[in-house]
């Protein structure tokens, strides 16, 4: 998928998208992360043709959404945030429908693995109104995958379902990218996209501030952190130990080294000689490493 300078100018004069530029990979798991209002459902809502951009351009699966919309529609399978389904439809009616819509010959035998493997298929005769919240949300991935989509989006996927229903739509998003589909996915839940994704993009304001391979994202941006517990508080940094980059935390009885994990020399030998030397007593140490929400926070709170 490629989007090509997108941008978005609503009527009321709005700018939702400042030139969007991104390449998303056949068979990968893409997260767009991003605070509310930053442009993350308007780039999908684009992709997927029901808003059109102001400018530039969009391919699905080489197809142009504009001037190619049938073909470009056909290759994308879409999960919204809101549950929006015919309440009165069963289940395997809803699903059924849905592969028609894009045009797909009727494959009973589709829909039903795809409704088994969302654990949907003892309750395909269902009304979608008698279902639980969870149970809905699956019936909207069954909904998306009817056709057989390559690029599937999950617009906040797991919001208001429990952890292990989450864990089980987790499962699923794997199997469908080991069978070649493409997941572009946003959350709020950043230990989802920690835990799934091949690569992040961080939307901000209309802009992409950054495209990554996830490992590489934490590596480059990730710090480590050395809490060193003190024997006796200090009331200040000592100005013997200005050089080092250290914080005094816990009202005094703590002192926090930030280092670089990769880098060949971090400072801490140097720093633990010192402490001696000024008879600084530590009691007790342990490392913590950034996590994917500490990242996304500083790199938001940087473009505020």
């Amino acid at each position: 998928m490629a989007v090509r300078a997108v941008r978005k100018t609503y009527a009321s004069g709005f700018v939702a998208l400042k030139g969007i530029d991104l390449s998303i990979n056949r068979g990968e798991i893409f997260a767009l992360l991003g605070p509310n209002g930053a442009g993350k459902t308007t780039l999908i809502n684009i992709v997927c043709g029901i808003v059109r951009a102001s400018a530039g351009s969009v391919e699905a699966d080489g197809h142009d959404i504009v001037r190619d919309y049938r073909a470009a529609r056909s290759k994308i399978g879409l999960v919204p945030q809101e549950l929006h389904t015919d309440a009165f439809e069963s289940v395997w009616a809803t699903v059924s429908f849905s592969r028609g819509l894009f045009g797909r010959a009727p494959d009973p035998a589709h829909c039903e693995r795809v409704l088994r493997e969302l654990t949907l298929w003892d309750r395909k005769d269902a009304k979608i109104m008698t279902l639980s919240g969870g149970m809905k949300r699956r019936v909207m991935i069954a909904k998306a995958l009817a056709h057989e989509p390559t690029i599937l989006f999950l617009d906040e996927p797991t919001a208001g379902v429990d952890v292990e229903l989450r864990r089980e739509m987790w499962q699923l998003v794997r199997r469908l990218r080991d069978n070649g589909v493409t997941i572009i996915l946003t959350t709020h839940y950043i230990e989802e996209a920690e835990e799934m994704a091949d690569r992040i993009g961080v939307i901000n304001k209309g802009e992409l501030i950054v495209v990554e391979d996830k490992a590489l994202l934490m590596r480059k941006l990730g710090k480590k952190q050395l809490t060193l517990q003190l024997q006796q508080p200090l009331g200040a940094v000592p100005p013997e130990l200005a050089g080092h980059p250290l914080e005094l935390t816990d009202n005094g009885h703590a002192l926090l080294f930030t280092f670089d994990a990769h880098s060949r020399e971090t400072g801490i030998p140097t720093l633990l000689k010192r402490l001696s030397e000024l008879r600084i007593d530590v009691k007790d140490l342990h490392s913590s490493e950034s996590s994917l929400e500490d990242i996304f926070v500083s790199l938001v709170s940087g473009r505020q």
